[in-house]
């Protein structure tokens, strides 16, 4: 057996992978239970599409390039967010959706060392109709403290074993905005900051991707928000309010210098006045069992390693 395969099977035996996949296993299940409660439609993830969400001009993004192929003639891409798609799927009439949702996103090298990217991951994604920053924040909180109990509550011996001493937050979390985290900790504030808060908190204004709300109230400001897990962990979920409406979907993509083209079915559905006002958030999967297990690179919760950089073995 060579070196290479040899490691990729250590990696798979390690003892405490078992105790670690039963908490995923955990996870997903509160986290779907949670969801049909609250009276949310499960939709089926997309790996394809015309589309995708762009990632820029995100300047947290490091995107090599995206994943693009040819079917029958036409030009497809792997699934990097199904942001848009989430916006376009209450179409369907549910007002509130949610999926697990495979991404694709090749990280430069360099983003192995953070310990919370990977090239290919899960998403629990979700979006709400008529919706507001401040409704998702609550929602979000109520979910991510039913997780952490029943973690606690159900796995005692396993964090016990993984020498993990979990703590339950109290809502309402913290709010700050980038601006005075910036201010504060310079432009890499996200882990400086982490590393300075017992409890998961939340961050808002981002100026990020076209599909962002601008604050009508106050323009050059954002409707969206990140929550950020304590000690050092960094971003959990990425949200926010979604624009609808087509002449600001428009001039924001032309801002951003985005290919229009590739956004024309989706600006065509907007130019109908078809889009709803929605908001959403995706929480990384993989990263909250991290946190919740207290691993130190992200990697040590994947029983196949897919890590910036990294050689696929298996």
């Amino acid at each position: 057996m060579k070196g290479d395969l040899k490691a990729a099977i250590s990696h798979l035996r390690r003892k405490e992978l078992p105790i670690i996949l039963k908490i995923q296993t955990t996870v997903l299940k509160e986290m779907e239970d949670f969801m049909i409660k609250k009276g949310f439609v499960q939709l089926m993830p997309l790996i394809t599409s015309k589309f995708t969400d762009p990632l820029a001009p995100d300047p947290q993004a490091a995107l090599l390039k995206s994943v693009s192929f040819e079917y029958f003639g036409q030009k497809l891409v792997l699934t990097q967010s199904m942001l848009l798609h989430k916006q376009l799927a209450l179409l369907t009439g549910c007002d509130k959706i949610f999926i697990f949702s495979p991404n694709v996103r090749l990280e430069k090298y360099e983003k192995i060392s953070t310990g919370r990217h990977l090239i290919e991951f899960t998403q629990m994604d979700f979006e709400v109709a008529y919706a507001s920053m401040e409704d998702i924040m609550r929602f979000t909180e109520e979910l991510i403290i039913k997780i952490f109990r029943k973690v606690k509550k159900t796995h005692s011996k396993e964090l016990k074993i993984l020498g993990r001493k979990l703590e339950i937050p109290k809502r309402p979390f913290k709010v700050y905005t980038s601006h005075e985290l910036e201010e504060k900790f310079g432009k890499n504030w996200e882990i400086k900051a982490s590393k300075e808060e017992k409890y998961p908190f939340w961050v808002i204004c981002h100026k990020r991707e076209f599909y962002d709300r601008e604050d009508p109230e106050n323009p050059g400001h954002f409707r969206n928000y990140d929550l950020i897990y304590p000690e050092g962990y960094g971003e959990a979920l990425s949200g926010g309010e979604r624009e609808w409406k087509y002449e600001k979907l428009k001039k924001k993509i032309k801002n951003d210098k985005l290919k229009a083209k590739i956004y024309k079915d989706f600006l065509a559905v907007a130019k109908e006045g078809l889009l709803k006002p929605s908001a959403g958030a995706g929480i990384g999967v993989e990263r909250l069992v991290r946190f919740l297990t207290g691993r130190k690179h992200i990697i040590e919760v994947q029983p196949f390693i897919r890590a910036p950089g990294m050689k696929i073995i298996i």
